[in-house]
């Protein structure tokens, strides 16, 4: 305790900026030195229910939300008007909204750079009006499970050091197209967008700065599928995209852009009119406009490592002739549902003339013709012909099942791929669980597993560990 009493103020504020606000405001009971030094430090993190101790019913006590509120009140208050570098609330309903505005405010003026906020009001939570005016934030992360309400939109926002923006809210964060507001973060440069919902049926998003864009989406209101979306991003390195199916993506601009996970959401119904020959689509059917989506693709044909949703490959079956080539291209992954198809793939597979990676995420589809020249479920003369001429020299398969029915496909792929080196397959935890019950199945497949490393010139192995591959 005396080494550590020693120590300049300034590198004990250091050590207590590692703790919990509550773990350090205990340390001051160790020494007089120590009373009200933890509230000097420059990064506060404030968490009412790691405060209040998460028991049942306590959070209703009377006195223990206003003992919450009391207790950041006078942190603030002793901390005056030193600087403060990151400031995280996490705070449910019960604690007053103006009281919480005054918390922020009080941090903003005081030159804060990150600011993290977690806040679940179930009648909403209207942010303060100083906040999109801060000229001192860096990172700005808004989450909310029932929705956090920009103030004003893009007229009343300009932060002009911003870098880094993350919104997870259960609605779109401002009545402002994204078009409209992205020009208030001139430094911008990664953007996620969380469970969010177009507001109007058209949108861009653009910016010269964005490196990094993660966008979760849930189309426009009412789940309907947007009219059109554009991107115009030439700055973006890495781009995670989640939507229902636009009807147009007339600009795609991304020519640096070199990885990409794409997830175009389709209902049971429109695969099952995507499957349809065209004649059979009435006029004005939302799905004849899927085959735009091969423009979003096009602007993606220069990254070096892509994932594509299950559903993002029934999709793309309409545009199989008009499928651009992924030069660059070297890992590909795949996110299997067994009542998705792989129509696009044996296409996919021709137009990635360097891949030397492919992921599976899952090993199941739905089988249909069109998916022949690529898998074993059907029988034809040109078997195989898009895995002959592939470069392929690894392959990934997570989430094995240990069916005869994967089996038959990894001997198709160790049959056809003339480059393949290496196979690593691991069994998700049904897989290990039905090993575990039935002897004879898992004697079975380890037997397959031998005799393929016996009969082939690739390193097959069998492993019950996952690795996330994703974007």
């Amino acid at each position: 305790m005396d080494l550590l009493s020693s120590l300049p103020d300034d590198v004990l504020c250091h050590i207590f900026s590692f703790l919990t606000i509550k773990e350090a405001a205990l340390t001051s009971v160790l020494s007089k030195k120590w009373r009200n030094l933890f509230a000097f430090v420059p990064n506060l993190d404030f968490d009412d229910s790691v405060f209040l101790h998460p028991e049942v019913g306590k959070r209703e006590r009377d006195g223990i939300l206003q003992s919450f509120m009391g207790f950041v009140d006078r942190v603030l208050a002793l901390q005056g008007n030193s600087h403060i570098h990151k400031f995280c609330l996490k705070c449910k309903t019960g604690v007053c909204p103006v009281r919480l505005n005054r918390w922020i405010c009080n941090v903003l003026q005081r030159g804060v750079s990150d600011l993290d906020l977690s806040i679940d009001f179930k009648d909403g939570y209207y942010l303060p009006p100083e906040l999109f005016v801060s000229r001192t934030l860096v990172n700005l992360k808004l989450t909310s499970e029932f929705g956090i309400h920009w103030w004003t939109g893009a007229q009343g926002t300009f932060l002009p050091m911003l870098k880094t923006l993350f919104v997870k809210s259960d609605r779109i964060f401002c009545d402002t197209k994204i078009e409209m507001l992205l020009p208030s973060f001139p430094m911008l440069e990664n953007l996620l967008l969380a469970d969010m919902e177009w507001i109007d049926l058209d949108d861009t998003v653009s910016s010269a700065s964005i490196t990094k864009l993660v966008i979760n989406a849930t189309g426009s209101r009412s789940f309907r599928n947007p009219k059109s979306i554009s991107f115009d991003t030439p700055s973006l390195l890495s781009f995670g995209y989640s939507d229902i199916v636009a009807e147009d993506y007339p600009l795609v601009n991304m020519k640096n852009l070199l990885m990409a996970q794409i997830i175009l959401i389709v209902t049971d119904h429109q695969v099952e009119r995507i499957r349809a020959p065209n004649d059979e689509l009435l006029e004005g059917d939302v799905v004849l406009q899927f085959g735009n989506v091969v423009k979003l693709m096009n602007g993606l044909h220069n990254v070096e490592e892509l994932h594509l949703h299950s559903d993002t490959l029934e999709v793309l079956s309409i545009c199989c002739e008009s499928m651009p080539v992924f030069n660059n291209l070297k890992t590909l992954g795949i996110k299997s549902h067994e009542n998705r198809g792989w129509q696009a793939m044996p296409v996919l597979l021709r137009n990635c003339p360097h891949l030397e990676f492919l992921f599976f995420e899952g090993l199941v589809h739905h089988v249909t013709d069109k998916c022949g020249d690529f898998c074993d479920c059907i029988y034809r003369k040109d078997k195989g012909r898009s895995l002959t001429s592939s470069p392929v020299k690894v392959i990934e398969i997570q989430g094995f099942r240990g069916t005869v029915k994967e089996m038959h496909m990894i001997d198709h792929f160790l049959d056809y791929l003339p480059c393949l080196k290496k196979m690593n397959i691991f069994m998700d935890e049904n897989g290990l669980a039905q090993f575990k019950n039935d002897p004879e199945l898992a004697v079975l497949i380890l037997g397959m597993v031998e005799e393929f490393n016996e009969v082939s010139s690739c390193n097959v192995k069998l492993m019950s560990r996952t690795v996330d591959r994703r974007v």
